[in-house]
């Protein structure tokens, strides 16, 4: 067995790899494989077949029953490019009560302390199993959680309690928006523009589709919030698109044009049903393009799917984090998570992470040593429960 190491020095070695979501996690897992074996402890790695640069790493400790504690979270970071940085990013650097360095706020301060729970209840000894889950592609939509969630159940008894580490300030969370995207590719008919009216212009065709989505926010806005969906701030369903391309030049009609259309659904609606609607504008604004040039099309391909993640009565997860923390207040957020997914393949799921979202994703990212101290001592209390 290798030396023990401290939530700090583990958590300095998953931020000395450089895993933006663009680039390969393989060396990081590598790493956590590695040190999880030197301390006797198995784990499992599932390859992306689509990208084999790519992979989740999962493991178990503890008798080999169902009703395992999960520590749920992401090895991927978003970039530095362009980012103000006063240190190295992939360094952590402590300075003024903080440590600073990407991800370790969003979220390898989790998962570092994760990682150092599943070691302590190891050589502890546990009654109640505890597993870790560490995903990839979380920061592009989630999409590396649902077949790590997959595998794990093949491969391990199924827990029942998930903790989803993303930055809570160690609140209890239990809801959070689902998170929908619609690669959209409007294919027009180029034309010189002095003929506009012959031609079909792909970017002022999709603008349809996105003045389509400002107007679905305005009567969103309008409409009285139900119970549930007035935790959320904001209380209703939003559309948006947040980059656009396309076009050759300015006298040309514009032969394509790519976005992605995004909807972040309050618990409580449909998913379904905002995609349907959004397929229907999307067939009438192609009918019109097509009555100009039989050839001109729109492409639509769903990119990510996060469900949300409501309220559970009573949820096992909720429970033992409240019990933990001794948190009881009410605690929502819009962003989405992988806690959605794994409440949908059956577990019961909560939210609670060291940190503030504010700080993610930022230049100079941090946690501040008091979060990760409060995160520490709740993975110890954590493991005295356990055993």
């Amino acid at each position: 067995m290798t030396t023990v190491l401290t939530p700090l020095q583990i958590m300095e070695h998953l931020v000395g790899f450089p895993t933006v979501s663009r680039e390969t996690n393989l060396p990081l897992v590598d790493w956590v494989q590695d040190y999880l074996s030197a301390q006797g402890i198995a784990s499992h790695r599932w390859v992306d077949p689509d990208q084999p640069h790519k992979a989740a790493v999962f493991a178990h400790v503890g008798p080999d029953v169902e009703g395992a504690v999960v520590l749920s979270g992401h090895t991927d970071v978003v970039p530095v490019d362009g980012q103000p940085w006063d240190s190295d990013p992939f360094t952590v650097v402590e300075r003024d009560g903080k440590y600073f360095g990407r991800g370790t706020c969003d979220m390898k301060g989790f998962d570092a302390l994760a990682i150092w729970a599943l070691v302590a209840a190891h050589h502890r000894g546990v009654t109640r199993p505890l597993q870790l889950a560490l995903s990839f592609d979380e920061e592009i939509g989630c999409t590396g959680a649902p077949p790590m969630i997959e595998a794990m159940q093949q491969h391990l008894p199924k827990g029942s309690a998930v903790i989803v580490g993303e930055p809570s300030m160690m609140q209890a969370v239990t809801g959070h928006n689902g998170g929908y995207g619609f690669a959209t590719h409007i294919v027009g008919f180029e034309v010189h523009s002095s003929l506009l009216h012959t031609g079909v212009n792909a970017i002022m065709e999709g603008a349809k589709l996105i003045d389509w989505a400002n107007q679905r926010n305005v009567e969103n806005q309008a409409k009285e919030p139900g119970e549930l969906q007035a935790l959320f701030n904001p209380p209703f369903t939003t559309c948006h698109v947040g980059t656009i391309e396309g076009g050759t030049a300015h006298n040309i009609t514009a032969k394509d044009c790519r976005f992605m259309m995004g909807f972040r659904v309050v618990p409580g609606e449909s998913a379904a049903q905002w995609e349907q609607a959004y397929l229907a504008r999307v067939k009438e604004v192609e009918a019109g393009m097509q009555a100009i040039h039989p050839d001109a099309r729109i492409d639509v391909t769903r990119a990510f799917d996060v469900p949300a993640l409501a309220p559970e009565e009573a949820g096992d997860a909720e429970t033992l984090v409240r019990s933990l923390t001794g948190d009881n207040g009410t605690h929502v957020v819009t962003y989405g998570a992988e806690a959605g997914q794994f409440q949908a393949a059956g577990y019961s799921a909560v939210i609670c992470g060291p940190g503030d979202i504010a700080q993610a994703h930022q230049p100079n990212e941090y946690v501040t040593v008091a979060q990760f101290n409060a995160g520490h001592a709740f993975m110890a209390q954590l493991v005295d429960r356990l055993a």
